[in-house]
């Protein structure tokens, strides 16, 4: 099983999971076109997609779902609180199945796992790949990590975590003290230390892979979050992976 990121942000969030010849992609924050590229960049075409699952409505990573799987005929995978909180603007979704946020169920050759999570969306949620050998966590857009967020992460061998903001830079940033208050609230975005944290409390010795992801361009650095998530990991910052906004990360091989 490997992964990529064609972006991670507030502008857009698509990321690719493959096992076998399946290959899905968690979210489409991006229009067609710029899909189409960053699909390219990584040695992709549409018609190798299976389907698109969706966290949540926000429009970083909803805005091309419409879009992408109405041209190429592409199903989409969502739970029902996200399906009747779809914006207007999304347009009108092609094949789509609605999933449960607890329940597992299977795309060709992967096991997927869906776990709610607290975020300001109507029914959010994140998952856990797995090809029966090997399982890839992802965790963005989620303000507080709760017990059960623990239990599904805790044995993953590799984790793509939010790395929102740096807390003195989000407090000193140009943002409205309200719109400050929505990111580091419990249905907000993680920080860096929260993502510290989580991976103090999870099977380190499992992980092949950690990859930062969904960092504030104006209240984060890179090095400042792979400097937290190394210290958690008792590792080399550059051991730490960072999907940004407009490269993303090439492929990480579990």
């Amino acid at each position: 099983m490997r992964f990529a990121s064609l972006g991670s942000g507030s502008r857009g969030n698509a990321l690719v999971v493959e096992s076998g010849a399946t290959r899905i992609l968690v979210d489409c924050g991006f229009s067609t076109r710029v899909t189409l590229t960053r699909l390219a960049r990584l040695g992709l075409a549409p018609e190798d997609i299976d389907a698109v699952l969706v966290t949540h409505e926000h429009s970083d990573h909803l805005h091309g779902v419409a879009g992408f799987c109405g041209r190429f005929g592409i199903p989409v995978f969502l739970t029902h609180g996200t399906h009747i909180a779809l914006p207007d603007a999304c347009g009108r979704l092609p094949e789509h199945r609605l999933i449960d946020s607890h329940r597992p169920f299977a795309i060709n050759d992967l096991h997927i796992q869906p776990f709610p999570v607290p975020h300001d969306a109507r029914e959010p949620v994140q998952f856990v790949f797995s090809d029966g050998d090997v399982q890839l966590g992802v965790l963005t857009d989620c303000g507080t990590v709760t017990a059960h967020i623990m239990a599904m992460l805790k044995k993953c061998d590799a984790l793509v975590l939010e790395c929102n903001h740096d807390a003195d830079l989000l407090a000193a940033s140009r943002y409205p003290f309200v719109l400050r208050q929505r990111i580091a609230g419990d249905y907000g975005h993680l920080g860096n230390h929260q993502a510290a944290e989580l991976l103090e409390r999870i099977e380190q010795g499992r992980l092949r892979h950690v990859v930062a992801a969904h960092l504030s361009e104006e209240s984060n650095r890179p090095k400042l979050a792979a400097a937290a998530l190394a210290e958690a990991l008792n590792c080399t910052a550059d051991w730490i992976g960072v999907a940004d906004q407009e490269s993303g990360c090439d492929w990480r091989q579990i």
